[in-house]
C-alpha cells in the first residue's frame, strides 16, 4: 500500500471518528430519564467529544494531502461543495450546538441536589437543539455521499 492508500484509509477512519459520535451522542443524551442518568450521559458524551476533534484535524490534513498528491486541487465541483458543507457543519456545531450544550450542562449540574427529576428547562433546551443536530447530521450524510459518489 502506497502513500495514497495509507492517506485514504486514514481519511476514511477520521470521517468515521467524526460521524459515529455525532450520531450516537444525541441518542445517548435523549435516553436519560433521571438527573443521575443525565450526568452519566453527559459524562460519556463529553469523553466522546474528543474523537470528532481529533478526527476533524486528521480529516483536514489527509484531505489536503490527498488533494496535493492527486493534483486535484479545487478543480472538482463535488469537492468544493463538500468543503463548503463541512464548513457550514463546523459553524453549526461550534457556533450553535456547543454553546447551548454548555448551558444545558450548567443546568444539570445545578439541579444535581434537587432530586432525581429532570428540570423542565432541560427538556425545552434539548428540543431547541434537536433540529440543529438533525441538520448537522444531514449535512454529514450529504458530505459522505458527495465524497463516495462524486456526482459532479
Amino acid at each position: 500500500m502506497g502513500l495514497y492508500g495509507i492517506l485514504l484509509v486514514l481519511h476514511i477512519l477520521a470521517s468515521i471518528a467524526i460521524i459515529g459520535p455525532a450520531f450516537v451522542m444525541p441518542i445517548i443524551r435523549r435516553s436519560a430519564k433521571t438527573v443521575g442518568q443525565l450526568h452519566f450521559a453527559f459524562g460519556i458524551t463529553t469523553k466522546l467529544a474528543i474523537m470528532p476533534k481529533i478526527g476533524g484535524a486528521v480529516l483536514i490534513l489527509t484531505g489536503v494531502w490527498l488533494m496535493i498528491i492527486t493534483k486535484m486541487g479545487l478543480s472538482q465541483l463535488w469537492l468544493n461543495v463538500s468543503i463548503l458543507l463541512s464548513l457550514l457543519m463546523v459553524v453549526m456545531i461550534d457556533g450553535l450546538i456547543e454553546p447551548r450544550m454548555k448551558k444545558i450542562i450548567k443546568i444539570i449540574s445545578e439541579s444535581q441536589d434537587q432530586g432525581n427529576e429532570i428540570p423542565t428547562e432541560f427538556g425545552l433546551l434539548i428540543k431547541k437543539i434537536i433540529p440543529i443536530e438533525t441538520a448537522a447530521q444531514l449535512l454529514m450524510i450529504a458530505i459522505l455521499v458527495l465524497m463516495v459518489v462524486k456526482p459532479f
